[in-house]
């Protein structure tokens, strides 16, 4: 049996800002147990919240040589979903009450979790056959494998995987600022982790890495060009030969139409039917008029501008007016964005609903009770709304890139194909056209709607299918 290792700065359900605890939560679930033992380690964020660190236990304290003189490591455990989860301790670097800080912060605390991994693997008894790091603030953990236990016969068949899930976060700081990269030899710091005069953990993690994946085959050829490398596309090419894009999956368990505890009513495929009531008690909570004949566009994001919030604000007033529609809107993000839907709520109320705030039950009932789900994102790695909405017959709206781009087929209406609608460029105009076409498909021919909507239903974005390809590359790695 292999065993992999998973190191990140968050996972579900212990600690959670965004996509990367979705995965680092469900992946090591659905990897084969009879091949593989798979544990997690994360940080021990005092943030986390209390009843699931109670369930933590300790398992032991040690002091490590760093370049701040001996730091203390604590190691904690627990068991979720038959996955073990180790939990690095260290309240100087792991107090708030967020995970994240200012970047100058980070920098050096994850350089801290990065070497505490490794230090605390030979105390556990725990080597890996791979381990599996995740983003910037994990990417360091192949570069002091290398520099510092090359030699070392416990990490002798050791080989590293690093996962971009969004290259626009690379861990970026003055270079002779960072404490815990002191003692990193100079040809490392100012060569394989140098970007443009900065200190760029990533960039180091993805020369240093054995392979380099990233959340879907488009975005692993997007990162590569000059327009979505964010500065690292030359990097991108050069490493292209270790290079995959492996799409995301969702939980099926936890986005279940027909058990989902969130939801009023509960449907499947075949009793697609009940989701009109899901419709209904949707529109009457956020305040809608109640109107089965209106389509109700649902958006459950963080309001900035890479997720396409310029282009919404942009059309809103054209769209209420000159169709029969409503939308409903969850989420938190840049001020500008959250004043603009707080106005548009009140300028049209019935017709537009904005929670500014963040929910999951409330998030669940917006997948399963709107007709559309739009997403018009600048650049998307995977995502994961569109298929969760996907999961509850609610046709998505996308934009062409990333991971919308691979998961979303367009509707054809000749062959009667397609799981969504999706425009190419980032233009408010085009997203507007593809929107009113939307709505004349809803409108005019609502039994297609609804059979695009059951093919939605249909289309296997579960995690077994992602995790299938993650077991092959470890395969091919090992």
């Amino acid at each position: 049996m292999k065993k992999i290792l998973f190191a990140a700065s968050e996972g579900n359900p212990f600690i959670k800002t965004g996509g990367l605890a979705d995965v680092v939560g469900a992946l090591p679930k659905y990897l084969d147990k009879k091949q593989f033992d798979v544990r997690v380690i994360l940080p021990k964020y005092m943030c986390i919240p209390e009843h699931l660190k109670q369930k933590m236990t300790y398992v032991t304290e040690f002091y490590a040589d760093m370049p701040r003189g001996q730091e203390y490591i604590g190691i904690f455990k627990t068991v979720s979903e038959g996955i073990h989860y180790y939990f690095i301790d260290n309240e100087h670097y792991f107090a708030g009450d967020s995970p994240y800080h200012q970047i100058f912060e980070d920098v050096n605390k994850f350089a801290f979790f990065s070497r505490a991994v490794l230090a605390s693997l030979p105390v556990l008894g725990f080597s890996p056959d791979i381990l599996h790091c995740h983003d910037w603030q994990a990417a360091l953990i192949p570069v002091f494998l290398k520099e510092f236990y090359c030699n070392d016969v416990f990490f002798r068949n050791t080989k590293t995987v690093l996962t971009i899930h969004n290259q626009k976060f690379q861990g970026r700081w003055v270079i002779d600022d960072i404490e815990n990269c002191r003692d990193l030899p100079t040809g490392c710091r100012y060569q394989a982790m140098e970007a443009y005069g900065e200190s760029n953990f990533l960039k180091a993690g993805i020369l240093y890495a054995d392979r380099v994946t990233t959340v879907s085959e488009t975005y692993a050829a997007e990162i590569q060009a000059r327009d979505g490398g964010e500065g690292l596309d030359g990097v991108m090419r050069q490493v292209s030969g270790k290079l995959s894009g492996i799409i995301n999956g969702i939980d099926y368990k936890e986005y279940d139409p027909k058990h989902d505890a969130c939801l009023p009513s509960h449907f499947s495929n075949r009793s697609f039917g009940r989701k009109k009531r899901c419709k209904e008690l949707l529109q009457q909570e956020m305040g809608l008029e109640k109107d089965p004949l209106a389509m109700v566009i649902g958006i459950v994001s963080r309001m900035t501008e890479q997720k396409g919030f310029d282009l919404v604000n942009c059309v809103m007033e054209e769209l209420i007016d000159t169709m029969h529609v409503q939308v409903a809107i969850l989420g938190t993000g840049e001020d500008r964005f959250e004043s603009s839907f707080r106005y548009f709520a009140q300028k049209y109320p019935g017709r537009v609903s904005a929670s500014i705030s963040y929910s999951e039950a409330l998030a669940h009932k917006i997948y399963a009770g709107a007709d559309a789900f739009l997403m018009p994102s600048q650049f998307e790695p995977c995502g994961l709304s569109q298929l969760i909405s996907m999961r509850y017959g609610t046709i998505p709206i996308v934009r062409e890139t990333g991971g919308l781009k691979d998961t979303v087929e367009a509707y054809n209406e000749i062959w009667h194909t397609g799981t969504g609608f999706s425009f190419a460029n980032y233009d408010a105009g085009e997203m507007l056209s593809i929107i009113r076409y939307a709505y004349s498909v809803f409108q005019d021919t609502p039994k297609e709607w609804t059979a695009m909507a059951k093919r939605c239903m249909e289309t296997d974005n579960s995690w077994e299918n992602s995790a299938g390809k993650y077991e092959a590359l470890y395969g091919e790695i090992l």
